[in-house]
């Protein structure tokens, strides 16, 4: 089976150049490359996980891909719908069975977030299962609105004017993790998911917490587009176009006057 055919070929059209827009313009992905992709199961990384794939099948040169889906143990976690995806793309599915829901029970300090503990032990495993399997890069689907988000919520609530990078060497020197949904908006991913029939599967956490900040922006960034059309894809060239002399950080201004 082939979901893309289910797709507008427009829209799937669209999405495909966007990713290799990305991979041109960052230098993702090279010859010879074993890319690991970090398949939860959700939305963004199925659909990664189908482009990237369409695309390894088209390109000149050659690199593997090797979906791994981390299990943090919680039940019911429908592991078997996410191996059968990958098996309808033509790959193998790596199941990193872990005991993070314990660990997030009895670590997880009032008031904190669960989502954001359960994501950096999650992180803490795909790096360790790249490792294992051999993999260079490590593919995530964060995507366009992802970006601009994380970037007003470093604003807004870190006072830190930073968002994502496409491309980022980790602190051990040995995996790249890469990002190459970065111009693709959600909109478009959940327009494509839902046309091509695909289920996402949710992660099972019982005290799951939806990110407030997050959902403040992304409602924030909806109001605004009704007077700003463009104002997402503005904000994500801004990531593009950075005017250091007019910051304020004084790391930049070496030649500061006495």
């Amino acid at each position: 089976m082939k979901f893309s055919s289910r797709v507008d070929p427009k829209l799937w059209r669209s999405l495909r150049n966007g990713i290799g827009r990305a991979i041109a313009d960052f230098g993702l992905i090279n010859d010879g490359d074993r890319i690991c992709v970090g398949v939860s199961g959700g939305k963004d990384s199925l659909l990664l996980l189908m482009l990237l794939r369409e695309l390894q099948q088209r390109a000149p040169i050659s690199y593997q891909l090797l979906p791994v889906t981390v299990d943090a143990g919680y039940d019911q976690f429908d592991t078997a719908a996410i191996r059968s995806f990958v098996e309808q793309l033509g790959l193998h599915l790596v199941v990193e069975q872990t005991d993070h829901a314990a660990l997030i029970n009895a670590k997880l300090r009032p008031g904190s977030s669960c989502c954001s503990f359960c994501a950096r032990l999650k992180r803490g495993a795909l790096y360790g299962t790249a490792r294992r399997l051999g993999c260079n890069l490590l593919a995530l689907g964060h995507h366009r609105d992802d970006f601009i988000e994380t970037l007003l919520l470093n604003q807004f609530f870190i006072g830190a004017l930073k968002a994502m990078s496409p491309k980022m060497l980790c602190d051990s020197g040995d995996i790249t993790v890469i990002r190459p949904l970065v111009y693709v908006a959600e909109d478009a991913i959940i327009a494509t998911v839902q046309q091509a029939g695909i289920m996402a599967v949710r992660c099972n956490c019982p005290v799951a917490d939806a990110d407030h900040q997050r959902q403040r922006m992304k409602r924030l960034l909806d109001q605004l587009e009704q007077e700003i059309p463009q104002i997402r894809n503005s904000l994500l060239a801004a990531l593009g176009n950075v005017q250091p002399r007019h910051l304020l950080d004084n790391k930049l201004h070496k030649d500061k006057r006495p």
